[in-house]
C-alpha cells in the first residue's frame, strides 16, 4: 500500500452518528488503557486498536517517512480524536464550514491533505484541547515564512524530528488534516506570515513536491484538524532528546566558502563583496543562521554565477589530480586526497535539478 492510502482509505469524516458512537467508547477504552496515556484518553482521545486497517494504514505511513528509522523505530500507542466535547465539536464544525468556502473559491476542491506535526507531549495535548497558540519556528531547519509548519504524509521524518521525549520515553506527533485551498511558494529565508494576496491561502516551499506546508496563524485553528496522535519510540543521538535525520554525504560539486568569495571578487563589484563579506563575519560570530548566509549569497551573487564558479572550481580539482597509477604508487598521495574529500566544513554544496538550482551548508 503506497503513501496516497493514507489519503484515500481512513476517514477522517466525523458526523454526528460518529461521535454519539465515540462517546460511548471512550469510557471502556480509557479503562483498558494503560497509565502512560490516561493524559490522552481523558481528553477525548480512543485508541486505535492494534491490527485494524485504520492502525495499520497510519502505521505503514509514519514508518516509510522517517526512512531508515523506520526499523528502530517502535509505534507504541495511535489515538483518534473524537472530537466529543463541546469545543472539539466546535472546531470539527469550523474546519467543515471553512472546508466548504474554501472549496468554493477554488472551484470545487479545498486542496485537503494530511500531514504531521510534531511537538513535545505538553503541546501535544494543549492543542488538541485548546488548539494552536503559537507559530513555533522551525529548529535547526530554513524558515519559510511565520506560521504553522507541518509535514506532507510522505514526509513523517520532519514531524518526528520535531517531537521531544517525554518522562516515558515516548514522543508523539499529530497527524492532522489540513486546508490548503491555493497554495504559494515561500522562499526560503522569508518572514511572511500571511498570505501575499487574496488569491492564496496556504505557503509551501515547492508547489510540485513541497516538503513543507505553511498555515498563516489567522487560519491556524481553522485550516488545521488534529485527527490523530502517534506515539512512538525512536532512537536520538546522545544528549539530543530530538530525533536526528541520517546525514547523507552529497555527491554534488562543493567548495570552501572562502575560496568561493575570493574567486566571486573577480565578478562581483566590491560593493558587494564587502556585503558578502559582512554575512560571512555575521555568520562565523552566529549572528546569523546558515540558511540566512546561503539567502543572501544568492541575492547578491545570483544562482547562475554561482554554479559556474562552483561546477568550474570542481573540473579544475579533478584535472589537477594525479592519473590513478601515479596516486597508486603513492599511498600517502592517496590519503591526502581523501582528507580533501572529507573536508567539507563550512562549504557550499550545489545540487542541480530540471531548472532549479539549491544551495546548501554542510
Amino acid at each position: 500500500m503506497d503513501h496516497i492510502g493514507i489519503e484515500e482509505q481512513v476517514s477522517m469524516t466525523v458526523d454526528d452518528h460518529e461521535i454519539s458512537s465515540a462517546d460511548s467508547e471512550i469510557d471502556s477504552s480509557a479503562s483498558s488503557s494503560s497509565e502512560q496515556f490516561r493524559f490522552l484518553t481523558q481528553k477525548g482521545m480512543i485508541q486505535v486498536e492494534e491490527g485494524n486497517s485504520e492502525h495499520e494504514i497510519i502505521k505503514k505511513s509514519f514508518l516509510e517517512g522517517i526512512g531508515p528509522l523506520g526499523k528502530d523505530t517502535n509505534i507504541v500507542a495511535i489515538h483518534r480524536n473524537s472530537h466529543s466535547c463541546l469545543t472539539g465539536k466546535a472546531r470539527l464544525e469550523t474546519f467543515r464550514i471553512f472546508s466548504e468556502a474554501v472549496a468554493k473559491k477554488c472551484g470545487g476542491n479545498a486542496n485537503i491533505k494530511h500531514a504531521w506535526y510534531g511537538a513535545s507531549r505538553d503541546e501535544v495535548c494543549e492543542i488538541i484541547s485548546h488548539g494552536f497558540s503559537q507559530c513555533r519556528p522551525p529548529e535547526n531547519r530554513e524558515l519559510y515564512g511565520l506560521g504553522v509548519y507541518l509535514s506532507p504524509a510522505i514526509f513523517s521524518i520532519d514531524g518526528a524530528s520535531s517531537a521531544v521525549v517525554d518522562e516515558n520515553g515516548l514522543r508523539h506527533v499529530l497527524l492532522c488534516r489540513v486546508i490548503l485551498g491555493n497554495m504559494e511558494v515561500v522562499c526560503a529565508g522569508s518572514e511572511q506570515s500571511q498570505p501575499s494576496s487574496k488569491e492564496f491561502d496556504s505557503g509551501v516551499d515547492d508547489l510540485s513536491a513541497p516538503k513543507r506546508y505553511i498555515i498563516w496563524s489567522p487560519y491556524m485553528n481553522s485550516h488545521i484538524l488534529p485527527n490523530y496522535i502517534i506515539s512512538f519510540r525512536a532512537p536520538c543521538s546522545r544528549g539530543s532528546q530530538r530525533i536526528q535525520a541520517p546525514i547523507m554525504k552529497p555527491n554534488s560539486p562543493y567548495m570552501k566558502l572562502p575560496t568561493l568569495m575570493s574567486i566571486l571578487s573577480g565578478f562581483l563589484p566590491p560593493s558587494k563583496m564587502i556585503l558578502i563579506s559582512k554575512y560571512h563575519s555575521d555568520f562565523q560570530e552566529n549572528k546569523i543562521t546558515r540558511p540566512r548566509l546561503v539567502q543572501m549569497l544568492r541575492q547578491l551573487a545570483g544562482d547562475k554565477l554561482l554554479t559556474a564558479v562552483i561546477k568550474l572550481h570542481r573540473n579544475k580539482k579533478l584535472e589537477a589530480r594525479p592519473s590513478r597509477s601515479s596516486v597508486a604508487a603513492n599511498p600517502n598521495s592517496t590519503r591526502r586526497y581523501a582528507a580533501e574529500d572529507a573536508q567539507v566544513s563550512h562549504s557550499v554544496n550545489i545540487i542541480v535539478h530540471a531548472n532549479k538550482c539549491e544551495f546548501h551548508f554542510l
